[in-house]
Order: structure tokens, then sequence, then C-alpha cells
């Protein structure tokens, strides 16, 4: 007992030896001493570097290859002076049509990107079967990854490339993208003449509803359609003073008739003139289609009138807004034409070489770095004094 126990310490002691050594030998290692295999054996680190950048320049081969073919455009320029000159009478109506409008190049790059886009090029193109796909989803995806779509910081034109395994199939697909922003383009409202375009055209559609119902609430108080259309104010004009006449007329009747007898020539003569106005009055209500009188018809010429010139106010901005867009909304110009390339993009066999020959190297290198640490490992393990 005595004898196994002293033979258990000795072991501890010799474990902890054997463990501080390890420490200490450990800490003393330095690259030169990692390097050491690598440097001894530099001809077999030579020839990995010339086998890895082989192997990977036959792999290249194998590499289905892609061509890159590029297009590009040059997106409608805004026509600043016109949209202010346009919007400098509207005040507050104008604030809120141009308010917030940006430069379109981004929107342009975003609808590019689009499904709606991606999903007509797809369909055009059968990419599902070219990308080999199943879902639709994916192909967008993959579309996305094949079709580079920037805008220039200093020119800001906007350049299109795509790359595909056919040349002529990648030249195809970078005008195509152009050809279907044209599509979306031409019913969105994206520039700033087709905002105000739309912006008026809905407040001018807006108010020609309420400049109906302002006319036909007018011709109900007493105006004729055939009055109105020679001209509006005379026609009311002349209605309110043949009104105030009569009313005017009536309160004359009513002195007279409380002071006087109802025989009274005074009497007889301003109930004449009163019977007058009423008759005039009632042959120019009786033009109007539906006979009724309104006592309200001042507020409702009124009402008329601000209707109509607000309808003049937003017909002409509209028009303004239509000669705008057709100015810049319709050209979006191709500067450089995509074309099948001659050359292929992908994989540039040079790049797969050079990178072949660094993995090569590196994995070639680590393993006679590990293997020497094991090679040493073993010699102290078997040059360690046995218990």
């Amino acid at each position: 007992m005595v004898h196994d126990s002293d033979s258990i310490i000795q072991s501890s002691h010799s474990f902890r030896y054997f463990a501080a050594g390890d420490v200490a030998e450990d800490q003393s290692i330095d690259f030169a001493v990692l390097l050491a295999p690598v440097m001894n054996r530099w001809r077999a680190v030579v020839l990995a570097l010339f086998a890895g950048g082989a192997i990977a320049y036959g792999i290249s081969f194998l590499v289905t290859p892609l061509y890159a073919s590029h297009t590009t455009m040059l997106p409608p320029q805004a026509q600043q002076s016109n949209a202010v000159s346009a919007l400098a009478s509207l005040g507050a109506i104008g604030g809120l049509a141009a308010g917030g409008m940006k430069s379109p190049v981004d929107q342009y790059i975003s609808l590019m990107q689009s499904e709606t886009v991606g999903d007509r090029l797809i369909d055009r193109f059968d990419l599902m079967k070219v990308y080999d796909q199943k879902y639709r989803d994916a192909t967008r995806k993959q579309l996305l990854k094949r079709a580079t779509i920037v805008a220039g910081k200093k020119d800001g034109m906007i350049t299109i490339e795509v790359e595909d395994s056919d040349p002529k199939r990648a030249a195809a697909m970078a005008t195509q993208f152009v050809e279907e922003l044209r599509r979306v383009t031409a019913t969105l409202a994206v520039t700033e003449a087709q905002q105000r375009r739309l912006f008026f055209q809905g407040q001018m559609l807006e108010v020609k509803t309420k400049l109906t119902d302002a006319q036909t609430a007018l011709q109900q108080s007493g105006f004729n359609q055939g009055a109105l259309n020679a001209e509006p104010q005379s026609a009311a004009s002349g209605y309110a003073r043949l009104r105030t006449e009569l009313a005017t007329a009536q309160v004359r009747l009513a002195t007279l008739e409380n002071s006087l007898a109802p025989t009274a020539p005074e009497v007889r003569q301003q109930s004449a003139t009163v019977s007058a106005l009423q008759e005039q009055l009632r042959h120019l209500e009786s033009s109007a289609s539906t006979g009724t009188n309104s006592p309200d018809y001042v507020s409702k010429y009124r009402e008329f009138k601000y209707e109509e010139t607000l309808f003049d106010i937003m017909a002409k901005q509209y028009e303004l807004a239509r000669v705008d867009e057709s100015r810049e909304g319709a050209l979006i110009q191709i500067v450089d034409q995509a074309h099948p390339a001659e050359r292929r993009s992908y994989p540039r066999r040079l790049y797969f070489a050079a990178a072949g020959a660094l993995a090569g190297t590196v994995l070639f290198a680590l393993f006679l770095v590990v293997n020497g640490l094991q090679a040493r490992k073993r010699r102290e393990v078997s040059a360690a004094p046995t218990a």
C-alpha cells in the first residue's frame, strides 16, 4: 500500500512537471519554429502553388461562362423653370401639387427592379427554364443577381448591365429593361410634370362637378340656360336689380296704403308699378327649367362664379402640365445601345488560377505546420522519462 501510494504521488509530480514544461515550451514557440517545416519543404510549397493554380484553371473550363452586355440611358430631365412659373399663381395649391417631388432617377431604378418588370422579362425570355428554377420568386431573385442597375453620381445616367450564358440574350434583356420602363412610366406619374398633370386633372374633374351643381342651383333661382350662356354676370345683375326694384316698390306701396286711401292716385300708380315688376319677374323666372324661386340667388351666383374661376385656373394649369409632360416624360433616351459581348465576363480564368494557387499554398502550408507540431509533440512524449 505504501509503495502504491508513493507511485501515485510520483506520477502526480511527473504529470505536473510535464504540464508545466508544455506550457513553458508553448509560450516559447515563435513564428520561426512554426514556419520551419514550411521553409524546410519550400520546394513542395512551390509545387503546391502551381498545382493549385493548375487545378483551379482546369475547373474554370467546367464552369458555365457568362457574357455581360450593358446599355446606358438618359432619364428625362424635369423642366423646373416651367413648373415654377406654372405654380407661382396658385399659392398653397401649387405647393401641395409640387411639394416633395424628387429626382426620378432612383424611382426609375426601383421600377426596373420591381416585380412587374421582372415578371415581364421572365415571361418574355422564359427565364424559369433558362435559370432552371421551379418557382417564379426564385427566378426573380436570380434575375436581380444577373442584372446590375446603377446611376452615375455625376452625370445622372443609368447603366443596366445583364449577365447571361447567351451573349445575344444578355443584350436583348438589357434593352428590354428600358422598354419595360417606358411601358410602366406610361401608366404611372413619375416625373414632376406627370404628377402635376395627374393632380390638376383630378382637381379639374372635381371642380367641374361642383361647377355643374352651382350652375344648376343658379338656374333654379330664376336664370335660364340662354342667359347664362350669353353673359352670366349680366343675367345675375339684371335679376338682382329686378328683385331689388320690386322689393323697394312693395315697401313704398305698403307705406302709401297705411297713410292714404286705396283709391288714391298715388296708391294706384304704385300698385301698377308693383304689378309691372312682378310680371317682369314672373316672365324671367318662367324661362327657367324648374320655375322655382330661391331667395339665396346672390350666394348661388357667387358660388357659381367661384367654381367657374377655379375651374379656369385648374384647366390652365392642367394644360401647362400636359405641355411639360410632352416635353420631358416621353423621352427616355438610350445613350449606349446594348450589343452582344465578344468576351466572357465570368469566369476569368486567370483570377481562378490565382485564387487556386493561393488556396493551394495556404492549405499545404497549414498542413505542414500542423504536421510539424504533431511530430514535435510526439518527440517530446517519447523523450519524457517514464514513471
